[in-house]
């Protein structure tokens, strides 16, 4: 039939653009990076994993590949529709000369939701978790030493089978794949100048904001580029409603500190459950501070002693500076806050199990 695309072409095929045998020699040595140097950015690695699931089934056993691109329908629902989402977390050497993942129990079951909300199957724990470990393993001679930085691992789900109409996608695609970062801020943790958006917004109630979907980024760019542009590192976004509830600053969680009361913004469906989020108030509930989480007035955050923002990327981000309108507030003269310090060393501690890690976070992966 004239125009009809081939079934295959309804598959994100992964096509290799590597010769065989080049990646077998590759893994012989270690890569040529000076880890010194390395940056939060991407770095091709060796090996990815890749499964697929037809809508209304069961998803098949996925398999390891060599790091490679996708062939994918132009009618695919994650091109037109944006239906997927993807997850973040780190791999990296412990103290014990093991590499550990951190809570990957808790970005499986944040998928498994999100996946529900976007109308996509959700990937089983146990083969999540496989995937990420067998991923991380195969690439293994990318994660940085110690103290250098770590593996980056990114879970993608998304609709990869052609549909015109907006409905759910025939088929699903489910991959892994990892590059080494550096450390987020080289040097060790530094405060951030952020600034309060009164014209942007996040995400609205009923909506997807509580979910790692990709169409909730790229609303984010321009903002964030715009802040940037004028010295700041990040906007805080404030609640689409009363437009006075701090929400999140760009991607990460808020946290604020007063009389050693720590604050942060409940979970409404509109603020992403992170999973940095939710291990900085068992830390701290842990050392003795009360923490709440309720809806966190722009005007209180700007009378704290004590500002900071967690995700993974930078684990926990010291707010030194925030502007709201004409109004300027410094914190801790500009320096890092002692509650930030105080979190940030003992959560790395944890993750790199130079510590006891008494709350279970931590997976060895080998």
């Amino acid at each position: 039939m004239p125009g009809k695309l081939p079934a295959q072409s309804l598959k994100a095929e992964a096509s290799p653009f590597v010769a065989k045998g080049v990646r077998e020699v590759l893994e012989e040595s270690g890569p040529e990076i000076d880890w010194d140097s390395l940056t939060f950015s991407f770095t091709e690695t060796d090996r990815m994993y890749i499964a697929y699931c037809k809508q209304g089934e069961e998803w098949q056993p996925g398999s390891m590949q060599n790091f490679q691109n996708l062939s994918i329908s132009p009618a695919a629902g994650v091109i037109n529709y944006g239906q997927g989402l993807f997850e973040g977390m780190k791999a990296q050497h412990a103290a014990d000369g093991s590499i550990v993942l951190f809570r990957p129990q808790d970005n499986a079951r944040r998928s498994r939701e999100g996946a529900r909300r976007l109308g996509m199957p959700p990937v089983p724990e146990k083969m999540f978790l496989d995937a990420i470990k067998k991923t991380v393993s195969e690439n293994s001679r990318w994660v940085p030493p110690m103290g250098k930085g770590a593996l980056y691992v990114r879970p993608l789900l998304f609709g990869s089978g052609a549909i015109l109409g907006v409905a759910p996608a025939p088929e699903y695609t489910f991959l892994v794949y990892v590059s080494p970062v550096g450390p987020y801020f080289k040097g060790g943790i530094t405060p951030t100048s952020l600034r309060v958006s009164d014209e942007f917004h996040r995400a609205a109630p009923g909506g997807s904001g509580g979910v790692k979907a990709i169409g909730n980024y790229a609303p984010g760019m321009v903002p964030s580029q715009m802040a940037k542009k004028e010295g700041y590192s990040e906007i805080i976004y404030l609640d689409a409603v009363n437009h006075r509830y701090i929400e999140e600053v760009g991607a990460a969680n808020f946290f604020c500190v007063k009389d050693r009361v720590i604050s942060t913004p409940e979970l409404t469906g509109t603020i992403l459950p992170g999973v940095t989020r939710s291990s900085v108030m068992e830390l701290a509930k842990s050392k003795g501070y009360d923490v709440i989480e309720e809806k966190v007035d722009v005007d209180y955050a700007l009378e704290a002693d004590e500002c900071f923002c967690v995700g993974t990327a930078a684990v926990i981000s010291s707010i030194g500076r925030i502007e709201h309108g004409n109004k300027v507030v410094e914190y801790c003269g500009g320096d890092v806050g002692p509650v930030a310090l105080e979190l940030y060393e003992s959560l790395t501690s944890i993750q790199q199990r130079r510590s006891p890690d008494e709350f279970g976070w931590t997976v060895s992966v080998k």
